[in-house]
């Protein structure tokens, strides 16, 4: 995995312009290229104008000050360089290409990128539906190809697409997700197919709407309304037309017909004669489907049955979603995460992407209702193999404990604040973290994990499984706000505590199994490797982040990581703190195994029914033997981390990350 110390940025158009912003407000020099010097101007005017709109609210909500925000301005243009050739390719580590949607000059672009750039630079395209694995057969790297695909406006929307080619490496998909989450977005990685995920699925939805508009001549104005005002989407399907660009969303209508057919698919007539007539939206001055007065360009007389258009809308998006999931082309967890962030789909709104909707509707429930809109509208709309097979198991949604998410049930105790604790098979608990959006270790947390541990120890229980009550993530690891407010005294009492829990989850009488179905990052991480065995879901990510805030892992990480992975791959985790996927995790011998994420719940639960099962004093002997040797470098690593904790550049590290920006260490 490289670190990307300069980027580039291939198109200068109002994207690559805001691409670039993204990569020079993370702190990263990157070079603007186009052949056109006019696009090159057009290109900083949009990075200054983005930078200088979010300085302004920046301003408004007392994070700036008037001279702060002048100088974030002033700093993020003094690192966008432009150019049109190739100066300062050679020194790059990422490219993002964002010319125009067509595959020849791509494929002209990235010939000309491989033979600039170093052999190790990662070139990567912007595309929102081409093929990667075409675009990479230009190159001499294919391997390093890969999607990197924004969703527009690119400074403002958090989500990238990471897109997996034929010949993508996992170094490759790592470290742009690494790059990602340096310029602070949502990566979800899904492999390539027409429209990739967001797109696609979003399309289908809408296509829908489209469809029911111009067979029965529906008001546009009252769909946008009945839409918007439904709980699916945040907007009007015709409103964010204008917002994104009719001919963009033409193209890739366009390409799902090609794709996947007319039945699936619906290309709108009067939209394509808007395209044509150059009507394209919010890019040509505001005249689109709606003109700046809010008068409709389509026509549409019919009265809107409300109730009928988001039902067809919200079906047919949870149906697509499942087609995704049934071909592998990304998991439950990362379309839904996708929609979140790229569709606007905000659950603090009640706006719930596909799999979280359906989880809480009721999976019986959706099936009937796919089943009605199969008799009336079409097959499009038959129960998919997916629903059919989790219905099958008894899978019915969070009412039940388990859909495509699992859940803790009604039968679940809850142990202090953050904790819910549930027995699922005979004598087999499971331990849900429940402490928030981030599940962060805080004092609390390791209160409440010692107190239910000891609560199953007193219920004899057999085995242990560790699962996050959070779809979401696994466990951002240890709250720095809740441990930087501490005393001296009191972190150290914090650390002879976790260290002592995590301690007994590994060698004490219990077999403990941790379901990682997310995100897994310091504490969070240093929390499943105490565990006796891993579990990890396909979308788990891992990682021990804590040298980017100046400091090191508290809870264990720099003694387990070794025993797991080895001394020298332990050693360049600690070093970078850069994020591991599940299949890396494996690989290095982290986790046990990788598993689908709708089935990691199941394959937990009887992993540890097995453990469970086994003889108890020779397995407990077997896991205490397995900890030999380790209390006298957990008491080192304490030692330690309490005191670069206490430096200067702990403290920096620390601010820099509360206050989203890049850390200046000074080796004290």
């Amino acid at each position: 995995m490289y670190l990307v110390r300069k980027a580039a940025v291939v198109g200068a158009g109002t994207m690559g312009g805001q691409i670039a912003q993204t990569i020079a407000r993370a702190g990263i020099p990157v070079v603007l290229r186009d052949i056109a010097p006019e696009m090159l101007e057009r290109g900083l005017k949009e990075a200054e104008a983005v930078t200088a709109a979010e300085a302004r609210r920046s301003v408004q909500r007392g994070r700036l000050g008037e001279e702060e925000a002048e100088e974030l301005v002033s700093t993020v243009l003094g690192l966008i360089t432009t150019t049109t050739g190739f100066e300062g390719f050679g020194e790059v580590d990422f490219v993002v290409e964002a010319v125009p949607e067509r595959l020849e000059l791509k494929r002209e672009v990235f010939a000309e990128l491989d033979g600039v750039t170093p052999s190790h630079a990662i070139l990567a395209t912007n595309t929102s539906a081409l093929s990667i694995t075409e675009i990479a057969s230009a190159t001499l790297r294919p391997e390093q190809v890969v999607g990197f695909h924004y969703f527009y406006p690119a400074s403002l929307m958090p989500l990238i697409e990471i897109v997996e080619g034929e010949q993508t490496s996992t170094e490759t998909l790592a470290s742009a997700v690494a790059f990602a989450q340096a310029l602070r977005k949502q990566p979800i990685l899904c492999l390539e197919v027409p429209g990739f995920v967001v797109n696609r699925i979003l399309t289908s939805g809408i296509s829908e709407v489209f469809r029911l508009q111009e067979e029965r001549s529906l008001k546009i104005a009252a769909v946008d309304q009945a839409i918007a005002g439904g709980g699916v989407a945040p907007v009007g399907p015709f409103q964010l037309v204008d917002l994104l660009g009719l001919d963009t969303v033409h193209h890739v209508a366009e390409e799902m017909v090609a794709a996947y057919g007319s039945d699936r698919f619906y290309l709108h007539q009067g939209m394509a004669r808007l395209v044509s007539e150059g009507k394209l939206g919010a890019k040509t001055g505001g005249e689109g489907v709606y003109s700046p007065d809010r008068t409709p360009n389509l026509p549409g007389e019919a009265e809107t049955d409300g109730e009928e258009l988001v039902e067809l809308l919200s079906l047919k998006t949870f149906h697509e979603a499942c087609l995704l999931l049934e071909e592998g082309v990304s998991s439950h967890r990362e379309i839904d995460l996708g929609m979140i962030a790229g569709a606007g789909l905000d659950p603090r709104r009640g706006l719930l992407p596909p799999f979280m909707r359906a989880d809480r509707e009721g999976l019986d429930r959706i099936a009937t209702r796919l089943e009605a809109a199969t008799a009336r509208y079409g097959k499009r709309f038959a129960p998919p193999l997916i629903l059919r097979r989790l219905l099958s198991q008894g899978r019915l949604g969070a009412a039940c404990g388990q859909g495509f998410y699992a859940y803790p049930t009604t039968k679940a105790q809850r142990v202090g604040e953050t904790i819910q604790l549930e027995e699922r098979a005979e004598s087999v608990w499971v331990v849900w973290l429940a402490s928030g959006q981030l599940n962060q270790l805080s004092p609390q947390t390791i209160a409440d994990l010692r107190a239910a541990y000891n609560h199953l120890k007193a219920e004899g229980a057999r085995a242990a499984v560790i699962a996050s009550a959070n779809p979401m993530i696994f466990s951002a690891g240890a709250d720095i706000t809740a441990f930087t407010s501490l005393d001296k005294k009191e972190g150290e009492e914090l650390l002879a505590a976790a260290h002592a829990l995590f301690d007994e989850l590994g060698s004490g009488p219990l077999p403990t199994v941790a379901a990682v179905n997310a995100p897994a990052y310091g504490g969070g991480c240093e929390l499943a490797m105490a565990c006796n065995l891993r579990l990890a879901a396909r979308s788990a990510l891992f990682g021990q982040p804590e040298i980017k805030l100046g400091i090191i892992p508290g809870f264990g990480g720099t003694q387990r990581l070794s025993r797991l992975v080895g001394a020298g791959r332990a050693l360049e985790l600690n070093l970078l703190g850069d994020p591991l996927l599940a299949d890396e995790a494996h690989l290095y011998g982290l986790v046990n195994d990788v598993v689908e994420d709708h089935e990691l719940f199941d394959r937990a639960v009887a992993l540890a029914v097995r453990l469970a099962e086994g003889p108890p004093l020779a397995a407990a002997a077997i896991r205490k033997l397995a900890s030999h040797g380790l209390g006298e470098g957990l008491a080192a690593e304490r030692n330690a981390f309490a005191e670069v904790f206490q430096t200067a550049d702990a403290k920096e590290g620390i601010a820099a990350f509360l206050g989203r920006r890049r850390p200046r260490f000074t080796g004290r």
